[in-house]
């Protein structure tokens, strides 16, 4: 099963973001992420729409911050990039009427939602300023 890395993707941008003197256009974060401009443009415009970053078209134009990262935290920018389930696990057959799946799906179901609302409350509590410190040294050039 394929893992949605769009979390730990858009996180690595911003914090390069945060260290460049002009705006990153989607060619270079594209390259950086070796993927498509277009999948770049989609996926910042969710960060746009939340207000974490800008963009300007035409030459000089690009992504820049609009946020200082102390004001970001990563379940901001989870939010930002869309609804999804955090956890890639699924129940069986949600409806079913065989009471062993049934019980089945509740355990699985409700240990996934404790689990969930647990990490959720984490990224809350997790500034991206926190993440960048975590760098500190590092040559962070797109």
């Amino acid at each position: 099963m394929r893992k949605d890395s769009r979390l730990s993707r858009m996180l690595h941008v911003l914090i390069h973001m945060n260290h460049l003197d002009e705006p990153a256009t989607s060619e270079k974060i594209a390259k950086m992420l070796n993927t498509n401009p277009v999948v770049v443009r989609r996926t910042m415009s969710g960060l746009r729409k939340a207000g974490y970053v800008t963009s300007e078209k035409g030459h000089g134009g690009g992504w820049t911050l609009s946020a200082a990262l102390s004001d970001i935290t990563l379940l901001d920018i989870y939010n930002a990039l869309g609804d999804r389930s955090v956890f890639s696990i699924g129940l069986s057959d949600e409806q079913t009427s065989c009471p062993v799946e049934i019980a089945v799906n509740k355990a699985i179901h409700d240990a996934l939602e404790d689990a969930e609302a647990l990490l959720l409350a984490r990224f809350q509590n997790v500034t991206l300023d926190v993440l960048a410190e975590n760098v500190a040294g590092y040559s962070l050039n797109l």
